[in-house]
């Protein structure tokens, strides 16, 4: 670990004992407009849960970086909402992040490496393009939970994870919570909830799901496989 990743790592820990019992906008509020400030990002995918924390974003600053990881195979719903969102919201600085199209070419030029090796897939649309820019950030908000468990259960308010100041809001929200949320604020739903989909990715690799599954069991269904990587440790490594 580099000087600056051990300094960073400190910084985290620090912030987890001073923040790290606050969630939602009592969380968030200190750190984008005094401890990051002009440092820190939002990483969306637009998904099913998605506009909560780019609403609670946009009510403190909607100038900070929403960083939205376009890999070529998502839903047009996806997309479309997106665009719904960040007009309704105001965003003002939303970035899509796109993987190196000569890589692309050399690594996936049929299009199927989703098929023959998910995680290839993953760190070649994601993992990598994100790991590029993340090098203007101290800070990137997540919006992962601990309901959703698996590599989550254990999930805090802000942490040092995947080379980077990780801050996750709604660590302590449950399903209850966010559907609530989501009424109170008047947020539109993904279009793909009504047709199943409870957490949603690339087309290739999400499915819906039952009502007694866990909401991300259609991701890459059948597979071991359960995180694509952006959040897990050696992404400051993809960037080189």
């Amino acid at each position: 670990m580099d000087r600056r990743n051990e300094e960073q790592e400190k910084r985290a820990g620090v912030l987890a004992w001073r923040y790290g019992a606050l969630a939602g906008e009592s969380l968030l509020a200190p750190l984008i407009e005094r401890e990051f400030r002009g440092r820190i990002a939002l990483l969306s995918s637009f998904g099913s849960e998605s506009a909560l924390l780019l609403d609670m974003v946009a009510r403190i600053d909607r100038s900070v970086p929403v960083l939205f990881l376009d890999t070529g195979k998502l839903f047009g719903e996806t997309l479309r909402y997106r665009d719904t969102l960040a007009a309704r919201l105001k965003l003002t600085d939303l970035r899509s992040i796109a993987p190196d199209p000569a890589e692309l070419a050399r690594r996936d030029g049929d299009g199927t490496l989703w098929r023959r090796d998910p995680d290839a897939c993953c760190r070649l649309r994601k993992v990598e393009p994100l790991a590029q820019a993340l090098g203007a950030f101290d800070a990137v908000i997540s919006g992962r939970k601990r309901y959703q468990g698996g590599a989550r259960r254990d999930l805090a308010a802000i942490e040092w994870a995947a080379d980077s100041i990780r801050v996750n809001p709604l660590w302590s929200y449950d399903r209850a919570r966010i559907e609530r949320e989501f009424a109170e604020r008047d947020l539109p739903p993904h279009p793909l909830e009504a047709e199943g989909f409870a957490s949603i990715g690339c087309e290739p690799c999400t499915e819906p799901v039952a009502s007694s599954e866990d909401r991300r069991a259609g991701r890459w269904r059948g597979l071991e496989k359960t995180e694509c990587g952006i959040h897990l440790t050696g992404v400051a490594e993809a960037a080189s």
